[in-house]
């Protein structure tokens, strides 16, 4: 659509007929997946049944706005050609009801005055209807003071055809300045990918704006719509689910100065954090991207939408830099916009590589517990050594304990501490290393 327009290169559609070819597309070989926001940003849904039609007769405005081009000039059309010919048969009774239309003889005594001169027919009185509501007035036709009801229906319709006028060209130009017109040059990648970045399992795509004017205060939004089933088995066709966009300042504002890869951190809490490559294909969720600021030039908010079914999402991918810096300025190649390369990346989700971490750094723990033990030596204490019961690791001694020891001195039982028998332990061993 966009090189339709002439806004984007040539190359660049030759660019992404070729990513195409090299990349698998699963879509091709199965049956197209319904989805809710379609790519170019349209809501995919279809209303049926519905009985209260007079709803959208109560705000004509919006309706208006919402018509298509072909439909709203058709009614604009017949709005003007209605009131041409409502007015003009008024014009015609009035002329009727007058005597104004019965034939007079040009050599006779002259008739009253007319309401309006000129009229002789109803084609004269539709012509001049017209010449009344335009205010075009060309001179042959016009009110006299003999009829005061003519007076009034010259003053209904001049009121008539300017709230005409007004509804017609407030629509003409909310249609032409709507909020997705701007985001016709605001393009996303046709493909997510999920690669890894800084040791995680990244959800990322990549979005761009062709102008140079700036998107101020913009905000990305991420959701995610999957059918659920709750646990008493109700089935939500529709689930909605927020995501966090990876921002170190926890907010979603983007500064779209040049195109940006929005991250999204697989982690625990997140709803992709169950999702592997093998599940992947078999997932029914739709990922909608949400942007949404103000336009620069014109102060009007607006908002570009797309998302991404699994058929649309790359695992083990990431995208190809597309910024150069040139002559002391930077350069986007939007050529290589969508372009992506293969990355090594395992295929076990964000979960399963959590609890398999997990397992090896337990067995690290035991591992070096197991050390310290051995490396104590006498009395297997050691200091900051641990001991191993089977629990998590903890210090052999604790200060916080008031835990104490009866032992034996010189045929008498005493209470000492167990921190100064450590320290009588390490006294001792220190004594039989130096002998």
């Amino acid at each position: 659509m966009l090189a339709r327009k002439g806004l984007l290169p040539d190359g660049f559609l030759l660019t992404r007929l070729a990513e195409d070819q090299n990349q698998p597309n699963r879509s091709r070989t199965r049956s197209q997946r319904a989805r809710f926001i379609t790519k170019t940003g349209s809501c995919n849904v279809a209303h049926k049944n519905i009985r209260e039609q007079g709803r959208f007769l109560q705000d004509v405005f919006t309706t208006m706005v919402d018509l298509k081009w072909q439909h709203s000039l058709l009614i604009f059309s017949s709005a003007f050609i209605c009131s041409w010919m409502l007015f003009a048969m008024i014009w015609w009774l009035l002329a009727f009801a007058h005597g104004d239309l019965e034939p007079r003889d040009p050599n006779g005594e002259p008739g009253p005055e007319p309401c309006v001169t000129a009229i002789h027919s109803f084609t004269s009185a539709f012509l001049f209807s017209i010449e009344v509501q335009v205010t075009i007035g060309f001179g042959g036709r016009m009110v006299t003071e003999e009829c005061p009801l003519a007076i009034t229906v010259l003053i209904i319709q001049n009121i008539l055809g300017l709230i005409i006028n007004a509804v017609m060209l407030g629509c003409v130009f909310m249609k032409t300045a709507q909020a997705n017109r701007r985001a016709e040059t605001l393009i996303f990648s046709r493909n997510a990918v999920i690669a890894p970045r800084n040791g995680r399992p990244t959800f990322m795509f990549r979005v761009g704006d062709l102008r140079k004017s700036m998107i101020i205060s913009a905000t990305i939004q991420l959701q995610v719509i999957r059918r659920t089933v709750t646990s008493e088995g109700e089935v939500i066709p529709v689930c909605q689910l927020d995501i966090q966009v990876e921002n170190p300042l926890r907010s979603n504002g983007i500064f779209l100065v040049s195109p940006l890869i929005i991250s999204h951190t697989m982690e625990r809490g997140s709803p992709l954090y169950e999702l592997s490559a093998q599940s992947l294909a078999s997932e029914d969720l739709e990922i909608i991207v949400i942007l949404e600021g103000v336009v620069e030039t014109t102060g009007i908010t607006m908002q570009a939408r797309t998302s991404y079914i699994p058929e649309e999402i790359l695992w083990g991918r990431r995208f190809v830099s597309v910024i150069t810096e040139e002559d002391g300025r930077y350069c986007v190649d939007y050529s290589k916009f969508g372009n992506t390369v293969p990355v090594r990346m395992s295929s076990l989700s964000a979960k399963e590589l959590d609890q398999t971490r997990g397992v090896q750094e337990r067995r690290s723990d035991t591992q070096l517990q197991g050390w310290g033990l051995v490396r104590a030596g006498r009395g297997g204490f050691r200091r900051g050594g641990r001991a191993c019961d089977g629990s998590a690791p903890h210090p052999w001694y604790a200060q916080s304990e008031e835990a104490e020891k009866v032992v034996e001195q010189k045929g008498q039982k005493k209470t000492v501490q167990l921190e100064v028998i450590g320290r009588q332990i390490e006294e001792d061993g220190l004594g039989d290393m130096s002998e």
